[in-house]
């Protein structure tokens, strides 16, 4: 199984986190698949999440469009794809 890491410095958690449920129907259409969202504990306008990927080509080309990430107030972020090491 293939996962993408993600992590966000959003200008405003609450708002994020609204506008990214929204986007549900789009991450399907990208193959993506929300696994699990944290919080940072250290700074509340972090937010890391990851989700299984389907089709990494679609994925790629969903991360690639920095429109929707810069509407819902990301401010930087980062993505890494990774996949199970099974029997580490």
């Amino acid at each position: 199984m293939t996962y993408m890491l993600c992590r966000n410095r959003v200008a405003d958690f609450a708002k994020w986190k609204v506008i990214s449920a929204s986007h549900a129907q789009a991450d399907k259409h990208a193959s993506l698949r929300l696994v699990k969202l944290w919080r940072g504990i250290e700074d509340l306008n972090e937010a890391f999440f990851l989700f299984e990927v389907g089709d990494m080509e679609k994925a790629q080309e969903f991360i690639s469009n920095p429109g929707a990430a810069k509407a819902s107030g990301v401010i930087e972020g980062y993505y890494h794809f990774l996949e199970d090491a099974e029997g580490y």
